[in-house]
């Protein structure tokens, strides 16, 4: 990474850092973009270059995972099936308590989750990214076996399967469990979980 790539990077990330800081203290809606910038010592043009609206600012992390599962699915060996690659990357991801999984206890992670779940319009981002992410599962299903009419059927299936397990886990921390302590039962979960993908 050059070091322009690099101090663009920490700028990002101080950006929002602040920001979930000040949502977390005084409510996603009473904060401004002024604020924000302010908090992070840079312009509110800065800002705006990194992220066009505040819902950007939050759901930051989340973006990198939006086509995780079609990236699985693209790069899997060959002879491996979709499910069992998402199966096998699945189980990775929580035994490194990924928060992508929902298996985290971190400040920030409960935070973010806490703030999701009480702003109307970061729940309507969050939905429309899983929405994504059922549509490039679907176009990766079409490339990996000759496209059918149920790709996309398959698609939501896998991500409802994927979903419910991350909502599983984000509920039990959100309620105070260890995401050490949760662990064992999330494997067990999400092995019974993807074997209704079989």
């Amino acid at each position: 990474m050059s070091l322009r790539e690099r101090k663009k990077k920490e700028t990002g990330i101080r950006l929002w850092v602040a920001a979930v800081k000040l949502f977390a203290e005084r409510g996603f809606d009473a904060v401004s973009t002024a604020e924000i910038a302010a908090a992070a010592d840079v312009s509110k043009m800065t800002l705006y270059n990194y992220f066009p609206t505040k819902e950007d600012l939050v759901l930051m992390p989340i973006e990198d995972h939006i086509d995780e599962p079609a990236r699985v699915v693209k790069a899997r060996p060959a002879g491996q099936t979709p499910v069992a690659a998402l199966r096998a990357q699945f189980l990775e991801a929580l035994a490194d308590r990924d928060p992508a999984t929902g298996l985290n206890d971190s400040a920030s992670f409960v935070q973010i989750q806490r703030l999701i779940r009480g702003t109307p319009s970061l729940l309507a981002r969050a939905l429309h990214y899983e929405m994504t992410r059922v549509d490039t599962l679907a176009e990766a299903l079409a490339e990996a076996d000759p496209p059918a009419p149920l790709d996309r059927v398959r698609a939501r299936q896998i991500m409802g399967v994927i979903g419910g397990l991350v909502e599983h886990n984000v509920g039990r921390v959100l309620d105070g469990e260890k995401a050490d302590a949760v662990y064992p039962d999330a494997v067990e979960l999400a092995e019974q979980g993807f074997d209704l993908l079989k």
